[in-house]
């Protein structure tokens, strides 16, 4: 944006890009472009209100300069030296009502080619354009690791938007097995735990149930200083089974995410938050590794939920989730890693908004000869608490808002109560003819 700043008034007016904090690199938050451009133009608007009063007293000055024309012939002192004044006056108006239009129109000038340029960057993507700099850096870290960057990725897939119908439709025509089913919601326990409820404290809870077995979630009740709050935790992709099985979060729950909006999981997540006590219009954190974050959004995007829970919090690592809208009261915070394929499988970045901030871990890694890194070595959770652990450390001011609003609902931790409940699909009906009984619906929630 070309410097536009009032005469005296010690500096110009500068929009500074992303963020970088060492191996972090930020967007969005309220040290984003798209935030800092917001902020400017509400301030040009009031600029322009500003330059309107000031045409009004130009009117009225040159009347009152007007009204005292016929005593110029008096002597100097009284007739041509007010007149001279008043002239004067309504010039220094001018000169300032001009200034402060001109410098709202380079802040609309400036939001203006900063969307054309978001635009153009996004058909670049969508078209394959290279980029020199991004493209030596990626094949430098596939031959480091062995597997595609998440910008990689995004650009091999380019504009996603026609991936959700796509899944859609292949879950409930193409392969009817992937259909979404009910889940069935069984309380198994409540322990008390010490929770950390910093990013990475939140996501070990992803590990720990994770570790109790497949197709669990957790809800977490927290005295979030004089009300009580809840945490869901869900779990990324769980391999242990056979697709299109019992466990939701099995490769098919992928299908579910990003076709049918966590329809399933959505309602199992509100039958698990009454059975744990949660009551109409607490607040709730969510999250959610790899597919979990997936789910863990569409949370954040659903008026039945959002309708009896006050979900404030979104917490993903390794999750793409950029065509995921959540609403504008939700605030998020996305861990990705430079290296991760997984972020960029929705083919686009992720929104630079006010109340959604994105983290990218930038350092190197690197995969030796026979290592088992999984579906890639950025993609760890390990390596995803570590990135967490910056971002609590961060003088940003996108992430020091984004954990205080995480801390101002969860209060600083400690004493709390963990209920897991297992999920577990609902048998697919079987033909109309098999039995009058497959026409029963689908018992809900079995714990109760």
């Amino acid at each position: 944006m070309a410097e536009a700043t009032p005469s005296g008034s010690g500096g110009p007016i500068r929009v500074s890009g992303p963020a970088d904090d060492g191996p972090l690199a930020i967007r969005g938050g309220v040290g984003g472009i798209r935030f800092q451009l917001e902020e400017l133009a509400g301030g040009a608007e009031k600029l322009d209100d500003l330059a309107g009063r000031l045409a009004a007293i130009e009117v009225e000055v040159r009347r009152i300069w007007e009204d005292l024309t016929p005593f110029q012939d008096l002597p100097r002192w009284t007739g041509t030296m007010a007149l001279n004044a008043v002239g004067e006056a309504g010039r220094s108006v001018q000169v300032v009502r001009t200034e402060l239009q001109h410098i709202s129109s380079k802040v609309r000038a400036c939001k203006h080619e900063y969307e054309m340029a978001e635009r153009l960057a996004g058909a670049a993507r969508g078209l394959g354009v290279p980029n020199v700099e991004g493209e030596l850096q990626r094949h430098t870290d596939f031959w480091r690791t062995g597997f595609l960057s998440r910008s990689a990725t995004e650009n091999i897939i380019g504009n996603a938007a026609f991936v959700s119908p796509f899944l859609k439709a292949l879950a409930e025509v193409v392969i009817p097995a992937l259909k979404p089913r009910p889940l069935a919601v069984t309380r198994e326990e409540s322990i008390p735990i010490v929770l950390d409820p910093s990013p990475s404290g939140l996501l070990e809870r992803v590990r720990v149930i994770d570790e109790r077995g497949a197709g669990y979630i957790e809800v977490i009740e927290v005295d979030g200083g004089g009300r009580r709050a809840y945490v869901v935790v869900i779990p990324g992709t769980q391999l242990r089974d056979a697709a299109g099985g019992a466990n939701p979060f099995d490769l098919d729950g992928i299908v579910e995410g990003v076709g049918d909006s966590s329809e399933s999981v959505n309602k199992a997540v509100r039958e698990a938050l009454e059975a744990a006590g949660a009551r109409k219009g607490d607040p709730i954190v969510g999250v959610g590794y790899s597919q979990g974050g997936i789910h863990a959004m569409n949370l954040a995007a659903s008026d039945a939920f959002l309708e009896e829970y006050d979900l404030r919090y979104v917490l993903t690592a390794g999750s793409p989730v950029a065509h995921i809208a959540s609403k504008p009261d939700v605030s998020s915070l996305h861990l990705e890693h430079r290296t991760d394929w997984v972020p960029g499988a929705d083919g686009a970045p992720n929104p630079d908004a006010r109340n959604q901030v994105t983290v990218t871990m930038t350092n190197d890694l690197y995969v030796q000869t026979g290592e088992d890194v999984g579906i890639g070595p950025g993609h760890q959770l390990g390596s995803y608490q570590d990135g967490a652990r910056l971002v609590s450390q961060s003088r940003d001011p996108s992430l020091v808002e984004s954990t205080a609003a995480l801390g101002a609902i969860l209060g600083t931790g400690g004493a709390a109560t963990a209920t897991r409940f297992s999920l577990s699909r609902t048998k697919a009906p079987a033909p109309a003819a098999a039995s009058a009984d497959s026409h029963k619906p689908a018992r809900g929630y079995a714990g109760r």
